[in-house]
């Protein structure tokens, strides 16, 4: 073999040259530098700028299928839900018809009934405002003190309400206030009507004095659940029928008794009342209405009668300014 055929180089084991930890080094410092030279002159602007420009086309064609596939998803979908919502127009529309026409069938219905029963209308109570002065100083009892009297023409007995329902009854009247006493005093009742039901009761105010009620008297296996809203009957001739009381909050019944132990809630906020409306009792505000009908029966008859006169004596004047004339056309003719 010739020599100059021979392999010189060291073999691979005692090769020495850049370690890989150098290379890292230096990879990272490059790469730093370039970073910062972009940071700073913005070298790499145009770079990017033209990779972007060339790479766009291809991600538009790559996102393609994507866009297409929720397009197609958002079509379906927006179709589905259109037609959901036509469908519940549509039933909303058809309920709304036939409430519509059960509405309308028993307006007519009320009043082919009002005329043939001859019922009259609802009730209109006088009415006055007032305003709550203070709470009457007796531990015992649930009661206010309004700033309306007898000079005001409140009455005894007339009840008090405010836009949520009855608060109670007007007890005791001086000239220029009265004491208003509340449902649920011990000592107060109040005749209501069960709105679901139609059952008569009387509600009492609470023994025990912590602003509840009970509906006493009420038999064990009387239809009547929580929940139950009674209004005023209006069979006591105090109170005008359909005013909101209370609500049923609890009915319990036991064996021991024959009446069950029913709890009500009254939906006004009795300790936050601060301006009223007094009403007229019912038997009164008949009366009063009784008596304006009497008067008003008795100007027009009155009326009638001063017509009547008046009538007979212009009929009289002209009679009178009529015989003259009748005399003087005598002379004239020669008559005697």
């Amino acid at each position: 073999m010739a020599l100059g055929t021979l392999d010189r180089r060291p073999p691979p084991l005692f090769r020495e040259g850049i370690s890989a930890l150098t290379k890292v080094v230096l990879c990272v410092a490059f790469a730093i530098f370039l970073m910062v030279l972009d940071a700073r002159f913005k070298v790499a602007m145009p770079v990017r700028n033209v990779v972007a420009t060339l790479l766009h086309p291809v991600q538009r064609l790559l996102l393609a299928p994507v866009d297409a596939w929720d397009t197609l998803g958002g079509y379906l979908q927006g179709t589905e839900r259109a037609m959901a919502a036509e469908d519940h127009a549509n039933r909303m529309l058809v309920q709304q018809a036939e409430a519509l026409g059960r509405a309308s069938q028993l307006q007519v219905e009320n009043q082919h009934l009002r005329e043939l029963l001859k019922m009259r209308e609802v009730v209109q109570v006088q009415s006055q405002a007032a305003e709550v002065l203070y709470e009457a100083p007796d531990p015992y009892s649930r009661r206010l003190v309004i700033d309306r009297g007898s000079q005001q023409g409140i009455k005894p007995g007339s009840p008090v309400i405010n836009a949520a329902g009855v608060i109670g009854q007007i007890t005791r009247v001086y000239s220029f206030s009265s004491e208003l006493t509340l449902l649920t005093d011990k000592d107060a009742a109040i005749p209501v009507l069960n709105t679901r039901t139609q059952q008569r009761g009387v509600a009492f105010g609470g023994e025990r004095g912590d602003g509840s009620m009970e509906l006493r008297f009420t038999a064990a296996n009387a239809d009547i659940q929580a929940g139950d809203v009674l209004s005023t009957s209006g069979l006591d001739g105090v109170y005008p029928p359909g005013l909101s009381v209370a609500k049923v909050l609890t009915v319990e019944r036991r064996g021991d008794t024959s009446f069950a132990r029913i709890g009500l809630q009254p939906v006004v906020s009795l300790d936050s009342v601060r301006h009223v409306l007094v009403l007229m009792p019912l038997a009164l505000n008949e009366a009063a209405k009784a008596e304006a009908a009497a008067s008003a029966a008795e100007d027009a008859k009155a009326a009638a009668e001063r017509k009547t006169q008046a009538r007979a004596e212009a009929k009289a004047r002209s009679k009178q300014r009529a015989e003259p004339q009748s005399g003087d056309n005598d002379a004239k003719e020669g008559r005697p």
